[in-house]
């Protein structure tokens, strides 16, 4: 999988920007894609201190550069044009404030051009990732939400496995309108990685066998995810045996084109889909990859706190492949 996405990133060169340079583990991944030479990163930190973790850690980083918030010579202009995102939301002492944090600063690279993507989170929480995000970035047009997805990918009988997971990390509680903008970025994410997408909206019900307000969601955003997209492989609302049993599926939701072969699965909300995809990953032996934010006007993604530099590497590489 990795393979595909670091040819294409091999036609496509990007640069990516770390929000938190100095970071030992973003050092490691950071050395490591130098090694490679496929994408260019760039380490947001104090140059001393960054300099420093990374010849304390053996990372050889030389000629990555490094762009500290508090010395940047574009900063004015960074902070007049975060001024006129912000449209009166923040001062221009707010903005200055805000953007010798990494993860404003990081942003406000990707929004003025200097960079195509970042990756954050090694120390910054989701919503601290997020946040910047939403206020200068924004959503692409036609998007009212930024929600999230995981690829799941394992090997098993000699077979590769991919599937597409949303949303399990960012919408805690998604209307309808926003579960249609969930699936139809995912399939788009599902593609990018080689799946092609057979869409099943989840639901505790399958065409019908369970009633209540939750069902008839699920229901609804599926029928308007298929207006939407025609085109699409999309079913539900089904349960997820029925997503993935060609048995169960044609008992259950005969003539479905999706039931017993979906790839691509819509969790109702955020509790079940966070529990879905680390049943996968933890009894299934799927490797997971995520969160990826969905939904930008540029690839954004969020980094686990508890994240090893192989897994830096990996989210660099998709996030990369994204832009």
């Amino acid at each position: 999988m990795f393979a595909k996405l670091i040819e294409t990133l091999k036609a496509n060169p990007r640069t990516l920007v770390f929000t938190e340079g100095a970071d030992a583990r973003i050092l490691e991944a950071t050395a490591r894609l130098k090694k490679d030479g496929f994408l260019t990163p760039i380490l947001v930190g104090v140059e001393a201190e960054v300099k420093a973790a990374a010849e304390k850690g053996g990372f050889d980083i030389e000629g990555i550069r490094i762009v500290d918030p508090a010395t940047y010579a574009g900063m004015d202009a960074m902070v007049e044009k975060m001024v006129e995102l912000r449209k009166g939301k923040m001062s221009p002492e707010d903005c200055r404030k805000n953007l010798l944090k990494g993860n404003y600063f990081g942003t406000m690279l990707v929004k003025m051009g200097e960079a195509d993507c970042l990756l954050g989170g090694a120390t910054y929480s989701t919503a601290d990732t997020v946040r910047p995000a939403l206020q200068l970035i924004k959503t692409k047009p036609g998007n009212n939400n930024v929600s999230s997805c995981f690829i799941l990918q394992r090997t098993k009988d000699g077979v590769d496995e991919r599937l597409c997971m949303g949303d399990c990390a960012i919408q805690i509680d998604p209307d309808e309108d926003a579960l249609v903008e969930t699936a139809l970025e995912c399939a788009k994410t599902a593609a990018t990685f080689g799946i092609d997408p057979k869409i099943a909206f989840l639901s505790y019900s399958t065409k019908g066998s369970g009633k209540g307000e939750a069902v008839d969601k699920v229901r609804n955003a599926c029928e308007k995810a298929k207006a939407a997209a025609p085109e699409l492989a999309i079913d539900g609302e089904m349960q997820f045996d029925a997503a993935v049993s060609p048995v169960v599926g044609q008992q259950k939701f005969p003539g479905s084109k999706v039931a017993g072969h979906a790839n691509t699965f819509i969790f109702p909300e955020i509790q079940s889909g966070n529990i879905g995809y680390k049943i996968a990953q933890r009894l299934g032996g799927f490797a997971a990859y995520g969160p990826i934010l969905q939904g930008l006007n540029a690839p954004i993604n969020d980094l686990s706190r508890g994240c090893d530099a192989d897994e830096v590497y990996k989210m660099a590489i998709i996030t990369a492949a994204l832009a």
